[in-house]
């Protein structure tokens, strides 16, 4: 799994490191930061949740590093 975002669709809600605070951090008024873009797969719901509920849509996953 490889996560990758959209910095100009990120609008700083922290909902990602809500769901998954072992992948993504968000800064204080700042944009998503990914802590680790290929995680195992023991992250895989976490970050799928992170992915679904981002408001702006400005996260996804690839398949094909996991």
């Amino acid at each position: 799994m490889k996560i990758t975002v959209d910095l100009d669709l990120c609008q700083g809600h922290a909902v990602c490191q809500a769901e998954a605070p072992e992948v993504f951090t968000v800064p204080k008024h700042g944009k998503v930061e990914i802590l680790d873009p290929n995680p195992g797969p023991a992250a895989r719901a976490a970050v799928a949740e992170a992915v679904r509920y981002c408001p702006t849509q400005a996260l996804s996953i690839t398949d094909g590093d996991d």
